[in-house]
């Protein structure tokens, strides 16, 4: 088996695995697990700093993106769409999926998204009912300042949907004092539990706009507010995956007792950055470094596949490509959550080093 150092999903830890495997309650019926859920619900609230309702949805992360898309757009309404990464761009499907008209705010790849830049647009046009953002956008490994980004677009009366599956845990993320409105998160990255789940966190502006909808919410599982007053009525709109949040609540309460977890990740990512530079690798970006994904371009004469597979077959280490317009032309570590470890990222470093000077010789 691997060693899987990918930007997701990553290795879970046993506490994890022991948690999804113990027995469980039934969650359609059973009042104590109302009171469980609604408490790891709080306790995602509180690793990232927030008093904001915590909702968790069956369903990997990107059910949590469509889901805050599809609650807050009405047909016709105008989205603004940040886009400087592929996962950015790719929300205005979600936009235009629902009826929304998306306007593309897009910029250089290689950087973190400008937010001098972008107030001075928003000075000129700001009537939007949201924005959508990406923390960590995982295919470049983009980290946006959406600590600068979200206050901005508040300041103007925009909403905010935030994707932070892959930033948050490694990266900070405070989503109070951020004034973030929906703020998405994942299973499967830096939390380090299976995939399977994703969870939204959700502010009184965005409830009040979903309740004041003109238009009914069009869909029914990707709809936040099929929630309201579960915990008082007793009643999920679909059965909840109880192992499955079993297993997330051990990864939370693990979180929540590392109190070196943000340093951790800084470290060993400014560790592999330089790294890199030393083999004579280019990194794909020039600003904007996340601390849980590292991404470096495919020297000249080899091919993405060819190191991927000497890392695996040699060194029994699963790295990433990527994809869309970045498909084989970079390679991904990642180095978030249970792979946040210094003894793993030695040893990954030291075996794409192996790698490339093997690769170097049949050049």
């Amino acid at each position: 088996m691997y060693q899987m150092m990918t930007p997701g999903p990553t290795q879970v830890e046993e506490p994890v695995r022991k948690a999804r495997s113990l027995p469980f309650r039934n969650s359609d019926l059973d009042p104590e697990f109302y009171d469980y859920y609604r408490e790891t619900c709080e306790r995602i609230s509180a690793i990232l700093h927030t008093e904001k309702e915590t909702l968790i949805l069956s369903g990997e992360g990107i059910l949590g993106l469509e889901a805050a898309c599809a609650s807050l757009t009405e047909p016709g309404d105008r989205v603004l769409v940040l886009d400087n990464g592929i996962y950015g761009a790719g929300f205005q499907d979600f936009v235009t999926l629902y009826g929304g008209i998306p306007t593309m705010y897009t910029t250089d790849y290689r950087n973190a998204f400008p937010v001098e830049e972008l107030e001075a647009f928003l000075e000129r046009d700001h009537d939007y009912k949201y924005a959508t953002v990406v923390h960590c956008d995982t295919p470049s490994g983009v980290l946006n300042d959406i600590s600068a980004i979200c206050p901005l677009l508040k300041k103007y009366g925009i909403l905010t949907v935030v994707d932070s599956v892959s930033g948050m845990i490694g990266n900070e993320v405070r989503a109070d004092d951020w004034e973030i409105d929906l703020l998405c998160g994942g299973s499967q990255k830096a939390v380090s539990a299976p995939p399977g789940l994703t969870f939204v966190t959700v502010s009184e502006d965005a409830k009040a706009a979903m309740k004041n909808r003109k238009t009914p919410i069009a869909s029914f599982y990707c709809n936040l507010a099929v929630f309201e007053g579960y915990y008082e009525k007793q009643w999920f709109p679909y059965t909840m995956p109880a192992s499955d949040i079993m297993g997330l609540r051990a990864a939370v309460d693990a979180i929540a007792q590392d109190k070196e977890i943000l340093r951790r990740h800084r470290e060993l990512a400014a560790y592999v950055r330089e790294s890199l530079r030393e083999m004579g690798l280019s990194l794909y970006l020039e600003s904007g470094f996340s601390d849980t994904v590292t991404v470096f371009e495919v020297p000249e004469g080899m091919t993405a596949k060819a190191i991927l597979d000497r890392m695996e077959k040699q060194h029994g280490i699963l790295l990433a490509g990527s994809f869309g317009v970045l498909q084989d032309k970079v390679i991904r570590i990642g180095h978030m959550g249970a792979n946040a470890r210094r003894e793993l990222v030695e040893k990954t470093v030291e075996a794409l080093r192996e790698t490339i000077r093997n690769l170097s010789k049949k050049n």
